[in-house]
């Protein structure tokens, strides 16, 4: 059967189960590597996770639709959030999303033609000291005029932004690695006997009879 992973998203996907004492444990982490590989959540990528996994296509799909960060169609390269809650649209948000749609040609919930640029509302971003803001595949603009906006949109095009900005699906571009002494253990809680070896290592800076350990006297 042809997977959906690319040989070496596969042999990630592998290394990130193999950190859970449960391999359902892996589901999120995973969604996230299929939408950095694709750009979406396809059906077929929902499918092969259950069967990483161990579990349905059904339950990965409930997984998925919770979270809105994962999307389940096609979206551009760049997703613009554009933020319309109370304290952005009292600030221009309403007027900005109307220019938004005239400069890219699309209404909010459409995908430009060549496929670079999604326009979406959202709720609140938890900026709003900033208003009005947006999100470019989550990362901030803050106070964004028409005239900004053009700004953005240009530079994004133009590829002056890659740096910044990389396309949809891409979470962080410094993936987490963990030496094999550092590591927890996937093992089940059930069968955990110990602590782990690192817990038990002498914290840098701290002498015997420090008041920050938990044992001493108030």
């Amino acid at each position: 059967m042809t997977s959906f992973f690319t040989d070496d998203n596969l042999s990630l996907a592998h290394q990130i189960i193999d950190r859970y004492p449960r391999r359902r444990s892996a589901m999120i982490p995973l969604l996230h590597l299929a939408q950095a590989q694709a750009g979406w959540v396809s059906p077929e990528a929902m499918a092969e996770i259950a069967a990483l996994v161990g579990t349905t296509p059904a339950q990965v799909l409930g997984t998925c639709s919770f979270y809105e960060m994962f999307k389940r169609e096609p979206v551009g390269k760049y997703l613009v959030n554009i933020c319309t809650t109370m304290s952005c649209a009292l600030a221009g948000a309403v007027e900005l999303a109307a220019h938004a749609e005239e400069r890219l040609g699309v209404r909010v919930g459409g995908t430009t033609a060549d496929g670079l640029f999604t326009l979406a509302a959202a709720e609140c971003q938890a900026a709003c000291t900033e208003a009005p803001c947006l999100q470019v595949n989550y990362r901030y603009r803050y106070r964004v005029d028409a005239a900004a906006f053009d700004e953005l949109v240009d530079g994004l095009a133009a590829g002056a932004l890659d740096e910044e900005i990389p396309p949809h699906g891409v979470v962080a571009r410094v993936r987490q690695r963990i030496p094999a002494d550092r590591a927890v253990g996937a093992i089940a809680p059930e069968q955990v006997e110990a602590a782990p070896a690192w817990l038990a290592a002498p914290s840098v800076g701290r002498s015997a009879g420090d008041p920050s350990d938990t044992g001493a006297a108030g």
